[in-house]
């Protein structure tokens, strides 16, 4: 069973929406028990970086997830969700899971005119291939909405970019792991290709 991690987080039910639209089975869970039994698991998120990192800790839902991580369970990482992937972010100086190393930062733009957070549609470029991002072609338009973005430390983690006002990082993934800034549940057709092709992926 694909399984959604239930932490409070904000859009949980826009991606429960998105997966009924592709036919794809999927369940609410807050209990770390379900989340290790998961086949694959999506880990959504709108909201503040500390209060989802802190609920992860005190839930015991982050050990579930790292554990179904090292297990090999597919995992796909949405905002939040994405970024908590990596070590930490700035948001509260929270702490991530270090599934891959790296920080999020706060945009400090220099062109004033461009509001934070990012808002709207955007076109992303592809750093390299993936198979969950077939068919994106480059300048594609996906949907965003965030005041932080990744700054993984390994290159070779970087599937996608994106600018708004400067480059930023809006794809990453290792192994059995793929997170993206944007959000496949509001980013149209292709978007929802994702959400498909993900509840047949068996990581890379």
């Amino acid at each position: 069973m694909l399984t959604i991690v239930d932490y409070n987080g904000g859009n949980l039910r826009s991606v429960k929406r998105a997966c009924d639209a592709v036919q794809v089975e999927s369940v609410f869970s807050s209990d770390p028990d379900v989340l290790r039994r998961a086949d694959r698991i999506i880990f959504p998120g709108v909201g503040h970086a500390k209060t989802a990192a802190d609920t992860l800790k005190t839930s015991g839902l982050g050990e579930a997830l790292l554990e179904s991580v090292h297990r090999g369970t597919p995992v796909l990482g949405i905002c939040v969700g994405a970024q908590l992937m990596l070590d930490g972010s700035d948001e509260g100086d929270a702490l991530g899971l270090g599934i891959m190393p790296g920080r999020v930062r706060l945009f400090n733009l220099e062109d004033k005119s461009l509001k934070v957070p990012h808002i709207g549609w955007n076109g992303v470029r592809k750093s390299q291939e993936h198979s969950l991002m077939a068919g994106l072609n480059s300048g594609d338009e996906l949907y965003f909405v965030h005041s932080y973005f990744m700054q993984p430390t390994d290159s070779s983690h970087i599937f996608a970019t994106c600018n708004y006002g400067e480059d930023f990082v809006c794809a990453i993934g290792k192994d059995n792991v793929f997170a993206t800034q944007f959000h496949p549940e509001k980013s149209g057709k292709f978007g929802l290709d994702v959400l498909k092709r993900f509840s047949t992926w068996e990581g890379n």
